[in-house]
């Protein structure tokens, strides 16, 4: 079933009523949504408030609740630590995974990047030859950083030559840290609802993030986020911050259809089976992780 994202950007009091989601306005206007709908919820007002009953039932649903801080950015997260009835057995499983499997994992990953990013550079009919020849070069562990050298050709053939991609960076890099902000808040999601430990990465190492492997996971995915940012700054003329209308654009990332296996589906949808495939090669019951192909 395909879950709702709720972007909410008005200063409602948020409380569970008869397993619903009651939003309601200071003037005692009430909507509601069925709690089981909903997949995300972005909480952008200041002066939202929500009740731990809600909390509760978000929680017990797996819906991952994303709160912005006083500049309107996603910095924190609401996640199910208890998603998965197999979980202790997973973590396990996770935990003593052998270090060649993480490599080769990696490796995965990192082909499975560039060759999106070449498929996406190929769709706008942009050059993407030297791509396709790095992805068939990626050794285990991405141990001659085959990812960096695709990624500094990438970004000049997407956004042009004079485009840095950086975290505090010009624009557009204000929309695309947004857009990878919501998509490592899926991945997370996922991750847990797979009964793995997002903590615990395969690549990325960092006793300050939490989420390392939703950093590892979302790297494919990546290209999907790119596309939309592309086609927004061809849309919009833009002013240094993002509007609402912007953030929302951004959200129909999670209903984007991908190619996964010989199957389109939402990415939200794609990434459930991106993570049980992950869980899979953790428990050795398969050798690879199966991630889209953008088309």
């Amino acid at each position: 079933m395909l879950k709702r994202t709720l972007y909410i950007a008005n200063p409602y009091h948020l409380r569970y009523k008869n397993c619903q989601m009651v939003l309601e306005s200071k003037t005692g206007e009430c909507k509601s949504v069925p709690v089981e709908d909903i997949g995300f919820v972005v909480l952008e007002h200041p002066q939202i408030s929500i009740s731990m009953p809600l909390l509760s039932a978000l929680n017990a649903n797996n819906v991952a609740v994303i709160f912005c801080n006083e500049k309107h950015m996603p910095n924190a997260m609401l996640l199910n630590l208890d998603g998965n009835n197999l979980q202790s057995e997973i973590f396990r499983h996770q935990i003593d995974a052998s270090l060649p499997l993480k490599k080769n994992l990696w490796k995965q990953t990192i082909e499975a990047k560039i060759n999106n990013q070449a498929a996406l550079l190929q769709k706008l009919g942009l050059s993407n030859n030297n791509l396709l020849a790095l992805a068939k070069e990626v050794k285990s562990d991405d141990s001659t950083n085959r990812e960096g050298h695709a990624a500094r050709l990438y970004w000049k053939q997407l956004f042009g030559d004079n485009f840095i991609r950086e975290r505090f960076g010009a624009h557009p890099n204000p929309l695309l840290n947004y857009g990878y902000i919501l998509l490592r808040s899926a991945v997370a999601r996922s991750l847990t609802g797979s009964g793995l430990l997002a903590t615990l990465g395969i690549h990325h190492h960092n006793k300050y993030n939490a989420f390392c492997l939703a950093d590892d996971i979302m790297e494919p995915y990546r290209p999907y986020v790119d596309e939309l940012v592309y086609q927004m700054d061809k849309k919009y003329e833009w002013v240094d911050n993002l509007e609402k209308e912007h953030k929302a654009e951004l959200l129909t990332l999670f209903t984007t259809d991908v190619i996964i296996g010989k199957n389109k589906r939402p990415l939200m949808v794609a990434l459930a089976q991106t993570t049980a495939s992950l869980a899979k090669c953790f428990t050795g019951e398969t050798k690879k992780i199966v991630y889209p192909k953008f088309e």
